[in-house]
């Protein structure tokens, strides 16, 4: 498999494929409460996004939360 890469910057979010890796960077947010108030989210795509990576040539659709207990 040749070496891929592709990259998408959404709100704050990167995506790149570099070989077989998919890399996600994020900027981290000031945590704020989830809707259920049990824990604080510092990123969030807030839902699924489509991004310009490629896999089996279809656009990679990636849904991301990171969050902390509170």
């Amino acid at each position: 498999m040749g070496r891929q890469y592709a990259e998408v910057t959404h709100m704050a979010i990167e995506t790149k494929i570099e070989g077989n890796k998919l890399i996600i960077t994020c900027d981290l947010e000031k945590p704020t409460p989830s809707a259920s108030g049990k824990t604080l989210v510092v990123v969030s795509t807030r839902g699924n996004i489509k991004t310009s990576c490629m896999v089996d040539g279809k656009p990679l659709t990636i849904g991301l939360n990171a969050y902390i207990a509170k």
